[in-house]
């Protein structure tokens, strides 16, 4: 059936400027890094992507390794544009980035410009597009200098092939460094996408302030550890979990009794507030107001709208920030 968007789908959603800049971001937008592939089944990711929209997510942040296979997760949102989003693409913020191996060859990875324009060009005719709003380094190369790399990010805004441009993944020191260097050249770093989450906090050790002070929106990849900060794992491990299936990140041998007890704990914590454990770890997150927006995966659309809940309550006392303290470190 033909899709028509929510006309209500702005009421509740907000909206966070990302640094100094112009654009603002949803406080939750939809990551593609899994569920969109060709292993996955396109009516779920395409009902997915809808209540996405339907509930006021206007960000879909790429990569052009997603899948798999690579490149089937832009494919496959490229086709979901067309169909269902035509219309739409003003009211859409699209990311993708390049820095991970996606072809054979010593061009096929890495911060080349040689790669990282060529990775684009081949991003946007899978997504059939003309632009994307962010183009994102999405890892730093050490072989490659950094003016390369930043000079390809310029590069592309100043071909209209991206909008804003952003980093992942680059520590404090280099990162600071990018965003010197993209400042010279008059395309300024919009947006650093770092792993955050509960379990995972060195962006609390120099990169949250850099960001603050630089005036550049941050958006945390991985807020829910990959599943490990939801209700998932409270009773062992489930056979459809990726863990069992020994696809992803997560692996069993993470699933430490020690760790598993931290879980059970933050998930008592988060009853008591009224959130589901996810909820709470997205909304632990979004208290910053150095974080613009947080990136998070669902493989299905009432998946989707009970992580949207942590909007609903983003406040946390002294107790209980003190209390979760007391978790992570115990």
């Amino acid at each position: 059936m033909p899709y028509h968007p929510n006309p209500a789908r702005y009421a509740t959603m907000q909206y966070r400027r990302c640094g100094r800049s112009g654009l603002k971001l949803p406080a939750v937008s939809l990551g593609l890094w899994h569920n969109f592939g060709d292993v996955d089944v396109l009516q779920n990711f395409r009902a997915t992507l809808r209540r996405a929209f339907d509930s006021g997510v206007t960000h879909f942040d790429l990569a052009n390794n997603y899948g798999p296979p690579p490149g089937s997760a832009e494919t496959n949102f490229g086709r979901i544009l067309k169909e269902d989003f035509r219309g739409y693409r003003d009211e859409l913020i699209i990311s993708t980035k390049a820095g991970y191996h996606m072809w054979e060859g010593p061009y096929g990875e890495w911060g080349s410009r040689k790669y990282l324009i060529s990775s684009l060009d081949q991003s946007l005719k899978r997504m059939r597009l003309e632009y994307v709003d962010i183009f994102y380094s999405h890892r730093p190369d050490p072989d490659t200098p950094l003016e390369e790399t930043m000079g390809a990010l310029d590069q592309v805004v100043r071909q209209g092939k991206a909008l804003y441009v952003g980093i992942s993944n680059y520590q404090p020191a280099e990162a600071a460094e990018a965003m010197r260097i993209l400042r010279e050249l008059g395309t300024p770093c919009l947006i650093h996408q770092p792993k955050y989450s509960m379990f995972e906090r060195w962006v609390e050790d120099g990169l949250l302030d850099l960001l603050g002070a630089e005036g550049i929106g941050c958006i945390p990849f991985s807020p829910l550890a990959q599943g490990l900060l939801t209700d998932k794992y409270l009773h062992g491990i489930p056979d459809d979990s990726r863990v069992a299936k020994g696809v992803g990140f997560l692996t069993e041998t993470q699933l430490t009794p020690g760790r598993l007890g931290q879980v059970q704990q933050l998930n008592a914590l988060a009853q008591e507030r009224g959130q589901s454990l996810a909820q709470m770890a997205l909304s632990w997150i979004l208290r910053d107001e150095r974080v613009t927006s947080v990136l998070i995966g669902a493989s299905k659309p009432d998946q989707l709208s009970d992580s949207l809940r942590c909007l609903d309550n983003l406040q946390f006392s002294a107790e209980e920030l003190g209390r979760i303290e007391g978790i992570l470190r115990g």
